[in-house]
């Protein structure tokens, strides 16, 4: 590991996953249809401390939304019936503020601009990168709980 990646996981990754010492693990819940890129995206996030909760549709991870309390959610754009692109603008009328991440080995202008238009937190090429992903969650996390906190005084 450079000495750059190494000081980027010490300083904003590890332990991101705990809200405080008393609290339960954020939850992930983590959206792909293919098993191999969903158990990646759980190997990357657990041992930082996330509590992963796996869906393998767009269908399923909506439901889970309904039914548990999500702090971030990674969605893969291409899956079949519900895209993650169509899965993150139904979360939205769930939740407004959740923050939704796209993974995707098809990180086109044109995926990113539909990205941006349902309001996707961010855009993250496959093959994932442990610390790109990692950050991303970490900046996604932050500024979801500043905007709760601006929502509730």
């Amino acid at each position: 590991m450079s000495w750059a990646a190494g000081w980027v996981s010490e300083r904003f990754i590890e332990g991101s996953g705990m809200t405080t010492a008393s609290e339960k693990p954020r939850s992930v819940l983590i959206a792909d249809d293919d098993d191999t890129c969903r158990e990646a995206l759980r190997e990357i996030v657990e041992p930082e401390g996330y509590r992963p909760i796996m869906a393998s549709s767009g269908e399923e991870a909506l439901e889970i939304i309904q039914d548990e309390p999500i702090h971030i959610a990674l969605f893969d754009v291409q899956m079949p019936r519900l895209t993650g692109l169509e899965a993150v603008q139904l979360v939205h009328q769930i939740n407004a503020l959740l923050p939704c991440i796209l993974v995707t080995a098809n990180a086109t202008a044109e995926v990113i601009r539909q990205a941006f238009q349902v309001r996707a937190y961010s855009v993250i090429p496959k093959p994932v990168s442990k610390y790109v992903l990692l950050n991303t969650m970490l900046r996604a996390l932050k500024a979801y709980q500043e905007q709760l906190e601006n929502e509730h005084g």
